[in-house]
Formats: structure tokens, sequence, C-alpha cells
């Protein structure tokens, strides 16, 4: 059988990347992307979807004959904290009717991404397990972490084949974020380029885990194409690539553009991720679907400050 795959939210930072991988790899007319705005370039078959609206999600499932979604759509954890009330809407009671219908209109996978926004104060901050204590401190990670919850429980009772990871913060040259606590790591290539300035809303030594856009692709389709026989976790799995702090990466792009100056000035977003974690102990990604990174600091930069140049 054909994947026929629906993604809502595809305008994101990383859903824009990963409609173009997934129409590479199964072909333009069996990817169908959504949103709630028309996109800057469209690279798959678009319509314009509200992810709250239940009943034209089910009517775009039954008009492409779907089979597989991958539901994207959020409001991230800084801008989260602006509107609490409609973050937990979109985030949350969303993603619970699209679970309902996916039983309903027997979708064979879905993938929804969870992210590091669960950990909180009380999260071992170094090597992360993957069971451990959540406590999060944003609405954010509250949404993702009872996301997480309904996932399992929809799998254990209804056998839906939910598949989920918990991102960390995401670095790309294809997209820019929105609204990301993390955010500063892909700002600050732009800013070395344009200006060879940046004003850092973190402050230096703020260390969190991180992975390159490419890894964060890969990783999604291969968990998605993994046997379910293989899928131990169905809450959603840990997964790393690499972890530095603002002035890490500072040094790794003053590196190649030497009169590059940063300050560093935190905001809110500073309490956001000093209640976050360090490293990830992603062992059961690697063990469950051969899950392994390709890309650490260094070679990030370089692939960053290419791509951007161009």
């Amino acid at each position: 059988m054909d994947k026929r795959i629906l993604i809502l939210g595809s305008n994101g930072q990383i859903g824009t990347v990963l409609t173009k991988a997934l129409v590479d790899r199964y072909g333009y007319k069996n990817v169908f992307a959504s949103d709630i705005r028309e996109p800057k370039i469209q690279i798959a078959n678009f319509e314009i979807l509200d992810v709250t609206d239940k009943n034209k999600i089910a009517e775009a499932i039954d008009k492409h004959q779907i089979n597989t979604i991958y539901h994207l759509a959020a409001i991230l954890s800084a801008n989260g904290e602006k509107n609490p009330s409609l973050t937990w809407k979109i985030n949350h009671d969303a993603t619970v009717n699209l679970f309902d219908l996916c039983v309903e209109k027997k979708i064979v996978t879905v993938f929804f991404p969870s992210s590091i926004a669960i950990y909180g104060p009380h999260t071992p901050k170094i090597n992360t397990p993957q069971y451990t204590s959540f406590n999060p401190s944003t609405v954010y990670g509250i949404s993702k972490l009872t996301g997480e919850m309904w996932a399992e429980y929809y799998h254990k009772r209804y056998g839906l084949d939910v598949r989920s990871i918990r991102y960390p913060g995401v670095i790309g040259w294809q997209s820019l974020p929105e609204g990301g606590t993390t955010d500063y790591a892909v700002e600050i290539y732009h800013g070395a380029i344009k200006n060879k300035y940046y004003n850092c809303f973190l402050k230096a030594g703020t260390k969190l885990p991180m992975i390159y856009m490419d890894d964060v692709i890969r990783a999604t389709i291969e968990l998605m194409e993994a046997p379910a026989s293989r899928i131990t976790v169905r809450s959603s799995y840990n997964l790393s690539g690499m972890s530095f702090t603002p002035q890490e990466i500072y040094e790794s792009i003053k590196a190649h553009i030497p009169d590059f100056k940063i300050d560093y000035n935190p905001d809110f977003r500073q309490q956001i991720a000093e209640s976050w974690n360090e490293s990830i102990d992603d062992s059961m990604a690697r063990n469950d679907w051969d899950w392994k990174p390709k890309f650490e600091l260094e070679e990030m930069t370089k692939d960053m400050l290419r791509h951007l140049s161009n």
C-alpha cells in the first residue's frame, strides 16, 4: 500500500523541510501539506487547514485517502507563554481530537513530535534518561507531556500506531524558527553573516541539547519507517544530537568569521532554558531503530555558514 501522507502545520521550521523530504521520498502525488496560511513556496499539494477544525481534517483524510499523518502544528515555548489558553487549545485539544479521528478513520501511522520542554527543574540535567521525572515549566512543555501520555493511551487502548520524538533545539538554514527558547542557535548564524554581530537572549554558559535539521528529518523518517515490532516507546523517544552553550557556538562561528561580535542580554527565555536539561541519553532510540546523529557543532557550523552565505 502506498503511503498517502497529510502534514498538519507544514509551514513551520521543521514542517517546511520535512515536507520537501517526504515529497522527494514518496512522490508529489502522495504528500498533502496543510497550514493556516499559504506557504511562501509550494513544494507539495497544499490546502488551508486549521488544526482545531476536526471536521475539515476528516474531509481532507477522506478526499485524499490519507493513511499517514505528521501532526506538527503547535505554538512553541516562548510564544506559548504569551497566550497560554490558545497554546493549550492548539497543542493539546487539537492533538486529542486528531487521535480520535485517526482511530475513527483507521489511520495507519501518526507522528506526534514532543520536546525537551517536558523536562523541568527536577529532571536530571546530565544524560537525562528515557524514563525520569517530568515537571515542565511552560504551557508548551505541559501540553507536549500530556500529548505523550495520550499517545501511549491511544496505542494501548485502540492500537493506534503513534510514534514520537522529543526534539532538542532544532538548527537549520532552510527555514526560520518560530518562537522557541533555542531560537538563538539559528539566529546567531544569520547575525554573524548579515551584521557580524549577535545580541543573545541567553547567558553565555547556558548549555542545552541541540540537533541539526538534517539529523532531525532523517530521525523522523527513520522512526516512521521502522517496523512496528521494534517500537518499544509509545510515549516519545529521547533524541540527542549535540550539546553546547551560546559561548561555544559563538567561538565555533568566530573561527570562520574572526570579526564576529556577541553581547549577552538574557530575557524571560533564560528562566525557561534553565529549567531544561543539558544532555540526553537516547540509547533506546539507538537500540530500537538504529538512530545515530551525523552532525556535531563544528560540522554544523561549516554547513550552516556555507548554505547561508550562498
